[in-house]
Parts: structure tokens; sequence; C-alpha cells
């Protein structure tokens, strides 16, 4: 097999010699030289006959029997037999066909369709199946721009700061404008240890901002649960990939052990991932019979998702979301509030409302592309509109705010939105940055000094790379020691004992 197309093989000719190079005296019809040629002659003209009466009298065409008639490919073939034959350097066929595949992907102006070579779809491959390299940050094409959809728990872009929606404008000081969200990851990943420097544009922001990462190793664990006060038990789910069912199902088994008595679902963040995990999932909440999803194709036919037979979690549950909650997260949280009752607390989650297929090539190439749309147990499409939860809840205003720079060096008399953002970040610390306008003063300087005596760093007063990355680490920390979303989910899940 070659490109999805089968090669058949002619069959051997038929031996017409022995191995002592006798001719064989069996099978064959001995006669003389004369008669042979006037009979080929007569076969041969009998079959022209035929064949000509077929033309001129048939009703029916004579079939190729080696391509199927194709006219709306007419125009392809000759534009790809006018490059292979007239452009002025030679092109290589694949070249060639993987570049009509990817304009036919293209065409459908569809983020979550694409086209992957072969190296593309290991990458592929890897993030819904085990670790890999790279800065940890789920991102799709939006009207030409690639763009953050969330980044994974405990990984260099989250610590880096970066939040979804967030734009990648560069990697390494090449535009991604334009690019595939492939093309894009194939840039930005790369071996643990070495560095990459990302162009952001912050969402609602007009400036760009230098931020350099330290790729790592993604972990393969989806799963992170821990024992709260009261017996409640949180468990996030960062992805869905091949193992989150198994890795959910031992986290519960564990929280059990330690005296569950109610369960926060935390999917906030989690950029989503494999349909199969998340349908699991919901099946150990969702009541037999009751419906977890629908999905609806081309023609408008749908069809259900219900709930098995099973051992059941009913102990009172809460889901968090927010929005860097895409897809399978959506899912999930979609069919425990309103097949399971279960309420959800937090912020609208990102909508993504569509479902993808892939195809492999016999080469190692993957077409991914759209070939339905999911739709909640009571039917409603949540493509980019998102889900809205019962208890709405935000965060503090320090955890919204964009990356600072580390490129960049922010000191005495320094203006710009970067040192607005850091002395915000100096304020929500506890120190006293002074006026908080973007003018890098004597307060400013001194609120640096104390920060940096405080982490044991050089008291340098200025902001570079190690100095911005500590801080927006520092703040980082202080969003999860005060995570009010969290709180609420705690304080809604003790009232549904």
């Amino acid at each position: 097999m070659e490109n999805g197309m089968k090669v058949v093989k002619p069959l051997d000719d038929e031996k017409k010699q022995t191995e002592s190079g006798q001719e064989e005296q069996t099978g064959y019809i001995r006669m003389k030289k004369f008669k042979f040629v006037m009979l080929l002659f007569f076969v041969i003209f009998i079959t022209a006959g035929i064949t000509t009466a077929a033309f001129a009298f048939g009703d029916q065409k004579a079939v190729n029997v080696t391509t199927v008639n194709r006219p709306e490919f007419d125009k392809l073939y000759k534009a790809y037999d006018s490059i292979q034959k007239k452009y002025y350097t030679k092109v290589k066929q694949k070249t060639l066909v993987d570049g009509a595949i990817n304009g036919m992907v293209e065409s459908l102006n569809d983020p979550y369709s694409d086209y992957m070579s072969k190296t593309e779809a290991s990458d592929f491959n890897n993030t819904i199946s085990s670790s890999f390299e790279g800065i940890g940050a789920e991102v799709e094409e939006k009207d030409g721009y690639i763009v953050i959809v969330s980044p994974i728990k405990g990984s260099p872009a989250e610590k880096a700061g970066l939040k979804p929606n967030d734009k990648i404008l560069a990697v390494d000081g090449k535009s991604v404008h334009g690019m595939s969200a492939n093309e894009a990851v194939m840039l930005i990943r790369g071996k643990k240890g070495t560095k990459v420097t990302l162009t952001i544009q912050h969402v609602g922001s007009k400036d760009e901002t230098k931020v350099t990462l330290t790729r790592d190793t993604i972990p393969v664990n989806t799963v992170y649960a821990k024992m709260l006060k009261n017996g409640v038990a949180h468990i996030q789910i960062t992805t869905f990939s091949d193992g989150t069912y198994k890795e959910f199902k031992a986290a519960v088994e564990n929280m059990k052990k330690q005296g569950m008595k109610s369960m926060i679902v935390d999917v906030r963040q989690d950029p989503g991932g494999l349909l199969d995990q998340a349908i699991k999932i919901a099946n150990m909440f969702v009541p037999e019979g009751r419906t977890i999803l629908q999905t609806e194709d081309r023609n408008g036919s749908r069809e259900k998702y219900v709930a098995e037979s099973g051992t059941k979690i009913t102990v009172p549950a809460v889901v968090m979301i927010d929005g860097g909650s895409a897809s399978a997260s959506e899912i999930l949280a979609a069919a425990l509030n309103e097949s399971a009752g279960i309420p959800l607390v937090g912020e609208k989650s990102y909508g993504k409302g569509t479902v993808q297929s892939a195809e492999k090539f016999n080469d190692g190439s993957i077409l991914k592309f759209t070939v339905q749309k999911w739709l909640t147990p009571n039917g409603s499409w949540i493509h980019k509109k998102g889900i809205e939860p019962d208890e709405k809840v935000s965060l503090p205003d320090y955890a919204k705010l964009p990356v600072i720079g580390t490129d960049a060096e922010l000191k005495l008399y320094s203006v710009s939105e970067d040192v607005k953002t850091a002395e915000k970040m100096l304020k929500a610390l506890g120190y006293n940055p002074g006026r908080v306008d973007g003018y890098f003063d004597w307060n400013t300087k001194t609120a640096v000094e104390a920060f940096q005596m405080h982490e044991k760093m050089q008291p340098t007063g200025i902001i570079n790379g190690d100095t911005a990355t500590k801080l927006m680490s520092e703040v980082s920390n202080l969003i999860t020691q005060h995570d009010t979303q969290l709180k609420k989910a705690e304080e809604v899940v003790q009232k549904e004992k």
C-alpha cells in the first residue's frame, strides 16, 4: 500500500521450459507456424470489429478499469502536471500532494481541522498518550493568529503566566501569523532544558511582550487529588488523554480511603482531549439510561450517548469550570450538570462544540478534521458560547494580570505597560510600589529591592528576566493560596449534603 492506493503485482509468467532446458511436452498444443499466424490474425480482426461495434452502437461508454472519472479534479491534475513539467526548479511529488491536501483543509476555515506530516502526527499522538517536551500549552489557530486555549498545570507556560486567549505572535523572532496550530507547535516544542522566546499579545492589549521559557517534560499524569477540610476531595483533571479515566478512578478510590464525604471535580484550564475518556468519567456520575451527550452529523442526524449500568459516585459533588475549560472538559461538565444535577462553579467555559476524527495515511501523516457537532444532554450547542456556571465566581484581579516580558529590563524612570503590571504584582504580594501608573519611580525601585531581598536575590532594584520570572511565580502561588473559586465550591458542595 502506498499513499492509500493498493498496488497489484502481475502474475508470474508461466514457465515454458523445464529446469533442464527441454521444452515440456505436457500442457501445450503443437501447431504449424503458418496456421498459428493466420489464427492469431483472425482473432485480432474479430476483436477489433467487436470493439468498433461497441463504440458505434452501444448505449454504454467503455469503462476505464484503472481510474474513476472525476471531472472535478481535472483542474487539479492540470495544475499538478504544469508545475511538474514547467516550474523553473524541480518539485518533489510529495511536496505538491501535501500542499494540495493542506490547501483543501485550510479552505474549510476550521481551526480544529489540520493535515499533519509524519513528524507532526507523532507529536500529536504524544500529547494524548504520553509525556512530551515543550512549554505545555494547548494552542489553536483563530482568524490567522495562534491563540492559547489553556496552559497545562505545572507547565512552563503556566508558571510564566500565559493565559487563555493570549496570542503568540512569533517564536524566536519568526512570525507565526497565518500558520496552522501544528506548524506553530513544531516551532515551540524542543528538548528539555532549551529555551524558546515567544512574542505575546495579552488578551485585551495592543502591546507586545517577549517571554523566554525553558522547555521541560510535560508529565503524563492528568489527574491530581488531595483531601481538603471536612472530607471534601478536590480532584483536578488537567487534560483528557489515554489514561485519564483510569487515573480518575484510582484517585476516587484513594479519596474514599481518606474518608471522602463530598467531591469537587476541577476542570479549570483543561483544554480537553479524548472524547471517550470524558464519556467514561461522566458514566461514573450519570444515572443509567440518562444522556451524557448527543452528536449531530452534517445531515442533522443525532446520536445519543447514554449512561450505562455500574457503580455510581453518589456523594455530593461540584464541577469547577473557567475560560480555559474546553472540549472534553465541557462535555463532562455539561453531562454532570444536566443529567446528574451537579452544580457548576467558576466562570464561563471556552466554548468548543465540535468533534474531530483522525485518518492516518500509509506514510504516517494524518488528516484531522471536524466530523460532528456535540450537543449537551438537553440539546444545546455551546460552540463559541461556552457554558455558564450556576455559581459565577471570579478569581482576584491579580489572577488576570498579563505576563511581564522576561527579555525586557525595567528600571528607574522606565515607562511601560510592563511596569504597570509589575507594580500591580508587587502590590498584590504586599509590597508598596507607590502609584500604580506604569512609571518606574523611586518607590517602585524600593519595592523591587525589598522583593528581591525577601527572595534571596541580589537587590538591584531592576526587574530583568530572573526577577520577572520569580515575581510571576509568586503571584501564581498567591492565586493558589487565595483561590476564591475553590473556596466557593467547598461552600456549595457542603450545602449539597
